[in-house]
């Protein structure tokens, strides 16, 4: 038996913290805060707003060098 390797996209990780599937900031690798606006990063400010549940994904992406 072998090991897979495992490589997600950013695309896959985005909807993933969106479903709730995933807690880890695609940025820094800190747990992230569910708010109701979106989600969180509390150490890199990294914020992710977006809705599946509408027909058109749209993902808004921000993040804030510094």
């Amino acid at each position: 038996m072998s090991v897979a390797p495992l490589h997600r996209t950013l695309e896959q990780e985005l909807f993933a913290l969106l479903r709730g599937a995933s807690l880890e900031c695609p940025v820094c690798g800190e747990f992230v805060l569910h708010e109701a606006a979106g989600i969180r990063c509390p150490e890199c400010e990294t914020t992710v707003r977006g809705s599946l549940d509408s027909a058109v994904v749209q993902v808004e992406f921000g993040s804030q060098a510094g």
